[in-house]
């Protein structure tokens, strides 16, 4: 191989020129990065990171020490970078010390959590309204009477159970004669309906309860008989249809019931009998009329019943009112002579 000798090595006052020149440049290199820390040319913005200055290539000119610092030992190894330490010892007067630059970590926008989409809620949607057909309003004919309760407002004039029956009924009482009339039915084990006025059922309660004990039926008949009856105007008919039946109630005592209202004089008209419904009371007319309340004679009073009864009918009788001696007489041969015709007693239909 050939041999390379050695490259002849700088003389000493060639390398103090060289450490001079570089402790210079060192000096100026110091100075420059101090002013400009201080005037805050040199301060990194907030977030940002500072890119660290690329090494010069060749040789970098150092500045001369200080006469406290040990020079170095040994030349720089030519085509080398000479690394610079940094000062030490207190700032220079007139200088901000170098601060380091500060790096904010980058800020993290948290990622959206991912959602379920709902489906969408479902409306109920209510279908158009159908447009009115035109029609004809056809005329109205007035309705009957409507029964209240079930009960009809039609005037009853027949039995309940039809066939060859009678209804006997007992109107104005209960009077001085009623005694006697309860005892002849009692004979002939004859069951009658009794249309009792309001104020007279109460002035003689203990006779009301002999009528309901004997099995025999009530009827109201009125407050106080008032006539014309249908001239009653319909507040006051109110009260003497619906006064009366509390009346006969409260006379007759426990398990009394009063199933019919008659009109005093049978003056019935729409409007009472439309009352009576109301109150749970059928309307009760008759099929036969002696005109006994006119007193024309026991003979007259029998004849009229024998001539004008048919299976079914409903006889009007008083046993209140005045003197009803004739009715009892005539009683006396209605009752034998009904039997032998073979009739039985019933009750008015309801």
């Amino acid at each position: 191989m050939p041999q390379h000798s050695a490259p002849p090595r700088p003389s000493s006052s060639a390398r103090r020129r060289r450490l001079a020149t570089g402790c210079a440049a060192l000096a100026a290199s110091l100075a420059l990065a101090a002013c400009g820390t201080a005037n805050g040319a040199l301060r990194p913005e907030p977030g940002t990171t500072t890119a660290a200055p690329s090494s010069p290539t060749g040789p970098v000119p150092t500045a001369p020490a200080s006469p406290s610092a040990p020079p170095p030992s040994g030349p720089p190894s030519p085509g080398s970078s000479a690394s610079v330490p940094p000062p030490s010892g207190p700032p220079v007067s007139g200088s901000a010390p170098a601060t380091p630059p500060v790096t904010s970590p980058p800020t993290r926008t948290p990622a959206p959590k991912p959602t379920t989409p709902r489906p969408p809620t479902a409306r109920p949607t209510t279908p158009p309204a159908p447009a009115p057909s035109p029609t004809t309003t056809a005329p109205r004919t007035p309705a009957p009477p409507a029964p209240s309760a079930g009960v009809s407002t039609a005037i009853v004039s027949s039995t309940a159970s039809g066939g060859r029956t009678v209804a006997l009924t007992f109107d104005d009482g209960p009077g001085p004669a009623t005694g006697q009339v309860l005892d002849l039915l009692a004979q002939y084990n004859a069951k009658a309906t009794f249309c009792l006025v309001g104020k007279q059922a109460a002035a003689d309660p203990a006779t009301v309860r002999r009528i309901v004990a004997a099995g025999h039926r009530l009827c109201d008949h009125s407050v106080d008989h008032p006539q014309p009856f249908a001239a009653l105007p319909h507040d006051r008919a109110v009260r003497q249809i619906a006064d009366a039946e509390t009346m006969i109630v409260r006379a007759g005592g426990p398990g009394s019931t009063v199933g019919w209202f008659r009109a005093p004089g049978g003056a019935f008209t729409e409007d009472n009998r439309r009352i009576a419904a109301d109150n749970g009371l059928r309307p009760l007319g008759w099929s036969v009329d002696p005109r006994d309340w006119s007193r024309p004679g026991t003979a007259a009073i029998v004849s009229a019943v024998r001539t004008g009864l048919r299976p079914g009918g409903v006889v009007l009788l008083h046993d209140g009112g005045g003197d009803r001696s004739q009715t009892v007489a005539a009683l006396r041969q209605l009752l034998p002579w009904l039997v032998v015709q073979g009739y039985r007693f019933d009750v008015p239909a309801s």
